[in-house]
C-alpha cells in the first residue's frame, strides 16, 4: 500500500473542475459546518477556562494555594523555625498562620453558623492590596462579614454581635453537672467593621477576624493555629509546582506524621469539580455540531465515489487493491477535517487573544459582575482534544464511503452496480 499515489488520487477527486455542483455544495457545508463547530468550541472552553481562572483567583484572596495542616489534630503549634525552613522552599513568596473553624453567629435577630478565619496583620495587608481597599477590613478586636451572610443577618457595620463556637455549647452542658465550669462560659461580643464581598462561598459564610479574636471565637491556646498558608506566584504552574515542593519536604524530613499539605483544588473538590463537569458537557453537546457537518461528509464521499466510477475501475485495471481504494477516501475526509480543524483553531485563536487583551465582548451588566468582559483562557491541551477528535470524527465517517468505493471498483464492469 503505497501512500503518495492515495494521496495525490485524494487531492484530484476533492479538487478536481468537473464535479457535480451538488457535490461541491455537500463539501462545502462539511467544511464550513466543521469550522463553526471547532471555532464555537473553542471558545466557549476557552471562556469556561476564563471564569474558572477568575474564580479561582477570587478564592486566593482568602485562601492560599496550599496549606499545611496537622495531620491528626485540630491545630498546631507554629514557631519561627518552621517559618524559615517553609521559606526556604523553592517558588515559596509567603507563609502567613491562620486559624479557621466554625462558630455560631449571633446577630440581633437571627443567628447563622459561619466559618470564622482569622489572618495576620500581614495577610490582611497582602489582601488590601490584591483588592484594591486603603481601610482594613477589621481590627485587633473587630470583625469583617461577607455581604450576604450581612443581609440575611441584618447586620451593617457597628453592629454589635456575639459569636461562639460549638465547644462553647458542650462546655455549657457540661456545666450543668460541674458548677466550677460556669465562669468559662463567657460569651464573645465582637463589633462588626465591615462588609466585604469578594467570593460568593466566601459572602456567604465566611467572618474575617485577627488572629486574636478568632483564637479567643474559637477557644484555642495562644500559641496554637490551624494550618499555614503557603503562597507562590500567581500561575496554574507555579502553584502545582509548590504543592509538589510542599510534599517533597514533608517527606524529606521525616514529617509524614505530623503535617498534611491540602491543595485549594482539595479543599473545594466539589466547586472546581461542577466546573470541569460544566466545561466538558459543553465540549459534549457541541461536539453533536461537528459530528453533524461530518455526516454531511459521508454524503459527500459517497457522491463522489459514484460519480467517480469510471476512475475508480481503471484505477483497478491498473492494479490497485481495496486497501489503497479504502485509503484514498479516508485521506479525503481526512484532508477536509483537516482544513476545517485548521481554520476553526485559527478562529478560535484569534478570537480569544482579541477578547484577552481587548475585551469587546462585554458582560450583560457591569454592575452585577465584578468583571467588565467576558474573559479568556486558553488552554493547549482543550486545542489539543478538540483537534483530534474532531480529526477522528472525520476519519470515521469517511470510512463508509471508502468501502462503497472499493466496491464500486471490484465491480467486474463499468455496468455493474456496487452491491
Amino acid at each position: 500500500m503505497h501512500f503518495s499515489p492515495g494521496f495525490w488520487i485524494a487531492q484530484r477527486f476533492s479538487f478536481a473542475r468537473k464535479r457535480f455542483r451538488v457535490i461541491n455544495i455537500i463539501s462545502a457545508i462539511s467544511f464550513i459546518g466543521i469550522v463553526i463547530g471547532v471555532s464555537t468550541l473553542l471558545i466557549v472552553m476557552s471562556v469556561l477556562n476564563g471564569f474558572q481562572d477568575v474564580s479561582r483567583n477570587l478564592f486566593l484572596t482568602i485562601e492560599s494555594p496550599a496549606q499545611l495542616l496537622p495531620q491528626n489534630a485540630a491545630d498546631m503549634e507554629v514557631n519561627e523555625s518552621l517559618y524559615a525552613d517553609i521559606g526556604k522552599i523553592q517558588g515559596v513568596t509567603a507563609v502567613e498562620p491562620f486559624i479557621e473553624g466554625s462558630a455560631v453567629l449571633s446577630g440581633p435577630e437571627k443567628s447563622e453558623l459561619v466559618v470564622v478565619k482569622g489572618i495576620s496583620s500581614k495577610a490582611q495587608a497582602r489582601l488590601m492590596q490584591q483588592t484594591g481597599r486603603e481601610i482594613s477590613y477589621f481590627g485587633p478586636t473587630t470583625v469583617s462579614v461577607g455581604t450576604m451572610l450581612a443581609r440575611k443577618t441584618r447586620l451593617e457595620p457597628g453592629h454589635e454581635v456575639k459569636m461562639y463556637s460549638p465547644e462553647l455549647i458542650a462546655l455549657g452542658l457540661e456545666s450543668l453537672s460541674q458548677p466550677y465550669l460556669l465562669p468559662a462560659l463567657t460569651f464573645p461580643v465582637v463589633t462588626v467593621q465591615s462588609i466585604f464581598s469578594l467570593q460568593q462561598l466566601f459572602n456567604d459564610r465566611y467572618v474575617l477576624a485577627s488572629a486574636g479574636t478568632a483564637r479567643k471565637i474559637l477557644l484555642l491556646d495562644s500559641d496554637r493555629y490551624s494550618g499555614i498558608d503557603v503562597r507562590c506566584n500567581d500561575d496554574s504552574a507555579s502553584r502545582t509546582a509548590l504543592v509538589t515542593a510542599l510534599r517533597d519536604w514533608i517527606d524529606k524530613n521525616g514529617l509524614e506524621d505530623r503535617l498534611v499539605v491540602r491543595s485549594l483544588e482539595d479543599k473545594y473538590r466539589d466547586v472546581f469539580a461542577v466546573m470541569e463537569i460544566e466545561k466538558w458537557v459543553s465540549f459534549s453537546i457541541l461536539m453533536l455540531v461537528i459530528l453533524v457537518a461530518a455526516m454531511s461528509l459521508t454524503g459527500s464521499l459517497t457522491m463522489t465515489a459514484i460519480d467517480k466510477r469510471r476512475e475508480l475501475f481503471y484505477l483497478r485495471c491498473l492494479g490497485l487493491e481495496k486497501p489503497q481504494f479504502l485509503m484514498i477516501f479516508v485521506i479525503e475526509g481526512g484532508m477536509i477535517g483537516l482544513a476545517g480543524t485548521f481554520v476553526g483553531v485559527l478562529i478560535a485563536w484569534i478570537g480569544c487573544s482579541i477578547q484577552d487583551r481587548f475585551g469587546f465582548l462585554e458582560m450583560p451588566s457591569k454592575s452585577a459582575f465584578i468583571i467588565d468582559a467576558y474573559p479568556v483562557s486558553m488552554q493547549t491541551v482543550d486545542f489539543l482534544v478538540v483537534s483530534l477528535a474532531t480529526l477522528s470524527v472525520s476519519l470515521l465517517v469517511s470510512l463508509y464511503p471508502a468501502f462503497t468505493a472499493a466496491r464500486i471498483a471490484g465491480s467486474k464492469s463499468l455496468s455493474d452496480k456496487a452491491n
